[in-house]
């Protein structure tokens, strides 16, 4: 497959190496009488130069073969013939189909050159990644797996000893850890389907006070610790969207709000439709992000510089993942007068409350005939 689209990319390298120097000649052949033949060379040497950027080394040789044929047979005098009567035309005819020769070699060989640059880079980059990815791995999944083996050695071996308070407490953290584990592997998953190209969106008629309540839930403990803001616009309509995957977005924005906000911050979420698109603002009056954080927080690994323990840099690169799935936007920018405000703008179809609840019974007569 590679080798059958080498071939045709080659192959239309050669069609517009040689178009573009059959265009240029035509140009110089109409005004010749002005700029003289000797000028066309240098049209023709510079149209060769133009394609060995672009180009690969034999198209570009077969265009400056060419170029000096056609500037030979119909520019240097005789005309139509490629006799050259003067010594000091041969000379330059030579010297020009060296230089285009030479020229198009050299460039060719730089352009190789920054090709095993450009891959050298990206392998390090590539080893930068998978260092970091496995640094936070090993972090993460080491401290929920020893705060699980604890527990379960303490329940099980000093059953005896322990209190039922404590009792409630060794579970409450091999819940909790175990929570933690299971978010880790979903957004390795998930993120492997974004990478993969399986990612396919599966939108159904939601609720957005249920949309926007089940990852408030499942953060109960986190956001114990902050103050909740919740605004839905009146008379929201029934919105179409994979509600399982923007639950999951909305999910890793406020976890990520409350890992890199102080207790007793506020968190605000404001919801609104227009325009037919959701809109979903999720803001704090928290330190904000440096420009550094601003351009590279959606990046896959990356950490802000915000020293906060946790995490392995894959929550908000999931997020607009999903959120363009739906066709959608998300950015990021500080709060005024502090704090970060994440914006999510999703595309949907939109059905009043009414119709719905005339849509699901209709559907539920179905399902019970």
């Amino acid at each position: 497959m590679k080798l059958q689209y080498f071939k045709q990319s080659l192959f239309k390298q050669f069609i517009i190496s040689n178009l573009s120097v059959i265009f240029i000649a035509l140009i110089c052949y109409i005004s010749v009488d002005f700029i003289g033949y000797r000028s066309v060379a240098l049209l023709l040497l510079a149209t060769v130069s133009i394609l060995a950027i672009f180009f690969s080394l034999y198209p570009v040789l077969m265009a400056a073969t060419m170029s000096a044929l056609i500037w030979d047979y119909f520019f240097i005098p005789p005309l139509f013939t490629f006799y050259v009567s003067k010594s000091e035309d041969i000379l330059l005819l030579m010297m020009y189909f060296v230089i285009a020769l030479i020229n198009g070699i050299f460039t060719s060989r730089v352009r190789q050159f920054e090709k095993l640059e450009r891959q050298k880079e990206e392998r390090q980059n590539t080893i930068k990644l998978y260092k970091t990815l496995f640094d936070s791995l090993s972090h993460e999944l080491r401290t929920p797996i020893a705060t699980i083996v604890g527990a379960t050695d303490n329940l099980m071996h000093k059953e005896s000893n322990i209190s039922n308070a404590d009792k409630s407490e060794l579970v409450a953290q091999i819940s909790t850890s175990a929570f933690r584990l299971n978010r880790l592997i979903d957004n390795l998953l998930n993120m492997q389907r974004l990478e993969s190209g399986m990612l396919k969106i599966k939108p159904y008629w939601c609720e957005i006070s249920e949309l926007i309540n089940s990852p408030l839930n499942l953060l109960e403990n986190e956001l114990s610790t902050h103050n909740l803001q919740i605004e839905i616009q009146e008379d929201f309509p029934i919105v179409k969207l994979d509600a399982g995957l923007i639950e999951q977005a909305l999910f890793n924005v406020l976890h990520n709000e409350t890992l890199y906000t102080p207790p007793d911050s506020m968190i605000s979420v404001q919801v609104n439709y227009k325009n037919s698109c959701i809109t979903i603002i999720i803001s704090d009056n928290g330190k904000g992000f440096t420009d550094e954080d601003l351009t590279m927080l959606f990046t896959k690994f990356y950490r802000s510089s915000t020293k906060v323990a946790g995490g392995t840099g894959l929550g908000l690169s999931i997020v607009k993942g999903f959120v363009e799935a739906h066709g959608g936007t998300i950015k990021v920018e500080n709060n005024i007068p502090h704090g970060a405000k994440f914006s999510i703008e999703i595309p949907t179809e939109t059905l009043k409350m009414d119709d719905y609840l005339s849509f699901s019974n209709a559907n539920s007569k179905v399902s019970d005939k």
